[in-house]
């Protein structure tokens, strides 16, 4: 399948890449196939890749691991949210949050609020709201990126 994006120009992916959001994301409801595309330039993949629709080039939304920002991350979620994922286990489960780049990156932040959980076993994805009343939607994480960077973290 070939995606036009805004960011990687025409990519060419299989079908194993393609993932498939019954209820699309937040906002985009009408938009059901996104791949996670990042720059393969690296020599590891960057905690930072991209939310990738498959039918709108400009829909490409910046996320990463929560484990590279809020480690005991641990999103309560209603199990009929998740139903329509099939079975999750600890080895297919893959979560990940919306992260938000202003232009002052010090008020950079990640989403805990609504992750992005996906099944990599068959490729369903849900964007869902987490119960946990302490996980607010703009978590800034420009000190906990800065600590990591200078091997502090």
């Amino acid at each position: 399948m070939l995606v036009k994006t805004r960011h990687f120009g025409e990519v060419d992916l299989s079908e194993d890449k393609i993932l498939t959001f019954d209820n699309g994301i937040l906002g985009f409801e009408d938009h059901k196939q996104y791949t996670i595309l990042y720059d393969s330039g690296e020599e590891e993949r960057p905690p930072v890749s991209w939310l990738q629709c498959c039918d709108i080039p400009e829909l490409a939304i910046p996320v990463v691991s929560p484990v590279y920002v809020k480690e005991d991350y641990n999103p309560v979620v209603e199990d009929e949210l998740l139903k329509s994922l099939g079975e999750l286990t600890d080895e297919n489960i893959v979560i990940l949050l919306t992260l938000t780049v202003p232009q002052d990156l010090k008020k950079m932040s990640v989403n805990l609020k609504a992750p992005i959980v996906i099944n990599s076993d068959n490729r369903k994805g849900a964007q869902v709201i987490a119960e946990n009343q302490d996980y607010p939607i703009k978590f800034e994480i420009y000190d906990i990126l800065q600590a990591k960077k200078e091997g502090r973290g």
